[in-house]
Order: structure tokens, then C-alpha cells, then sequence
């Protein structure tokens, strides 16, 4: 408790932007976040922990924890599903974090109101991590295989994860999101691209289109919708949350932030754009790996119109 008042205590010192939400926890390394229409941030984090605010709070405080009922290891991709009344979350293997999170990687159902397990659908062989999730129209979840190129479907009713792709392209995959008009796009932090999912017209896989960026972009992760054809976007190694803005074959990249340390996770909600740092460089960078990581903040950025 101690060293969580501490960490607090610092934060507390520092300037916030209006908006800028504290976690309340050490050690967090946080991923990936969501918001429902209340205005609760739902974040989580590399040692399994979902943390949560109050409508327009600004403070995220524990709400679900991993128990060896429930299985979670690592939590990656984190996204509220309203329609459906559902928490989805990636929980993936981690082997940075100490103690090191072993086991296979599921996408996982929780209830949105009461924090309960609804399901568990556990990625096929071989050893897998599952990075990020988005949900099409007709309520099935796309999630990612990072290692493995994959992408995984979940239809409705269905009681186990379906393939639904497998390309070299994929190795890297990281976030993915539908456009509203139901067009599905994936970015890849390992080649540095963003790519469009074509499908047939029966809604199977097709193959996949590398779009022509505006300008370079540096670890793409945490694609998330705005509206329309507008996505939110972070670059993990280049610090940057972007605006990606889809024509055609084209990603027009829009600079709202720079300066960030390691994001891993954006979305829209309040009005803004929330930014996870992660930090992750103190779990695997010889120079800082032991070394205190100081408060985890979750950043408001205002939204250009």
C-alpha cells in the first residue's frame, strides 16, 4: 500500500491535462483500453488486471482480477461490446513479467455489469497470443493471432474460435477494426503496415490489400473506430497517437500527440482520444528493466474536428 501511495503521491505532483486518468496501481503496464457510452475506462494490463473508472472519472481502480477460476494470464486487446453486454479481453501468455505468465491464449467473455466470466474460447495450436479483437455488425468478434499470422472469428452461438485466415502477410498482426461501413482493417507492428481485409461475398477471406500510407509509421497498434472511414492509431516505437483517415486503397496519417512512451492502446471516448503508455521498456530493456516506472496515466487528447 505503501508503494502505491508513493506512486500516487508523484503522479498527484505532476501536471495532468483535464481529463488524464491515474491508475491506481503499481507495476500496471497497460495495453489496451476501451469506454462505454457512460463515459468508464476500461483498461488492462500486463499482469492481468481490469481496471476501471467511474463515468468521466479520473481515476481507474481494480475490477477484475485474474483467479485460477477464471484463467486470465496477460491481458492485451480490451474492448466493451454495449449490443451484447460484454467485456471482451485478449489473455495471452507473458513471459516479460514476473512471475511469467504461462498457458494458452484465449479470447475471453466477461459481463459488463458485474464483472462475472461469461466464457472463455482458447486459441487453437500452436502457441498463440491473442492481441486484439474487433466486432462485425452481426455480433461476430475478429480477434488477432500476433505470431502466427491468424486471424480468428467467433460467430454467433458459436462454442469455439474459427479460423478465418492465415497469410505471411499477418505475422505482426496487431490491432484490427471495422469501418462502419463494414470494411475490415488490421495494422502490423512488425512490418510497419496497415492492410485491408478483403472479403468475399459470402464473408469468407478473400485476401489482403496494403494500403499506401501519407507518411511512415513506427509500431502501428490499438486500431480503433472514430466514425465513418476515421480511425484512432498509435505507434508504439514512434511515440505518436494518429488519425487514420481510409480512401480507397489510402491511409492518410494525422500526428494528434507525440512524445508518448511505448502506447500501446487508444480510443475514443468523452470526446477524446485516450492513450495508454505502457511503458514496457522496464520489463524488457536492459537499462531499465528493475527500475521504478513511476505512475500509469491514461492521457486525454482533444479530437480535431
Amino acid at each position: 500500500m505503501a508503494r502505491i501511495l508513493a506512486v500516487l503521491a508523484l503522479a498527484l505532483a505532476a501536471p495532468l491535462a483535464a481529463q488524464d486518468v491515474v491508475i491506481d496501481d503499481v507495476h500496471v503496464y497497460p495495453e489496451s483500453l476501451s469506454a462505454d457510452r457512460a463515459g468508464r475506462l476500461y483498461i488492462g494490463s500486463v499482469k492481468g488486471v481490469v481496471y476501471r473508472t467511474a463515468p468521466d472519472g479520473d481515476r481507474a481502480e481494480p475490477w477484475i482480477r485474474p483467479t485460477v477460476e477464471n484463467g486470465i494470464l496477460s491481458l492485451l486487446g480490451v474492448l466493451v461490446d454495449e449490443k451484447r453486454r460484454t467485456l471482451w479481453l485478449c489473455s495471452s501468455p507473458m513471459p516479460f513479467r514476473t512471475p511469467p505468465a504461462v498457458g494458452t491464449s484465449s479470447l475471453m467473455a466477461f459481463d459488463l455489469a458485474t464483472g462475472k466470466q461469461k466464457a472463455n474460447y482458447p486459441f487453437p495450436a500452436p502457441t498463440s497470443a491473442c492481441n486484439d479483437m474487433t466486432v462485425a455488425a452481426d455480433g461476430s468478434v475478429y480477434a488477432t493471432d500476433i505470431p502466427n499470422g491468424r486471424l480468428f472469428v467467433l460467430r454467433p452461438g458459436a462454442k469455439a474460435l474459427a479460423l478465418f485466415a492465415q497469410d505471411a502477410k499477418l505475422k505482426g498482426v496487431d490491432g484490427i477494426a471495422f469501418s462502419a461501413s463494414g470494411q475490415l482493417y488490421v495494422n502490423n507492428i512488425q512490418t510497419q503496415q496497415m492492410l485491408r481485409v478483403d472479403r468475399n461475398k459470402d464473408g469468407s477471406f478473400k485476401g489482403l490489400t496494403n494500403l499506401t500510407l501519407s507518411q511512415p509509421i513506427n509500431g502501428p497498434d490499438g486500431l480503433r473506430l472514430i466514425g465513418g472511414n476515421r480511425f484512432l492509431q498509435v505507434e508504439g516505437n514512434g511515440g505518436r497517437a494518429t488519425i487514420v483517415t481510409i480512401t480507397g486503397d489510402k491511409a492518410e496519417i494525422q500526428v494528434i500527440r507525440d512524445g508518448l512512451e511505448s502506447s500501446a492502446g487508444i480510443a475514443p471516448a468523452r470526446g477524446r482520444a485516450y492513450v495508454v503508455d505502457g511503458k514496457i521498456g522496464y520489463l524488457v530493456a536492459p537499462a531499465l528493466k528493475g527500475k521504478e516506472p513511476g505512475a500509469f496515466i491514461a492521457h486525454a487528447i482533444p479530437l480535431p474536428r
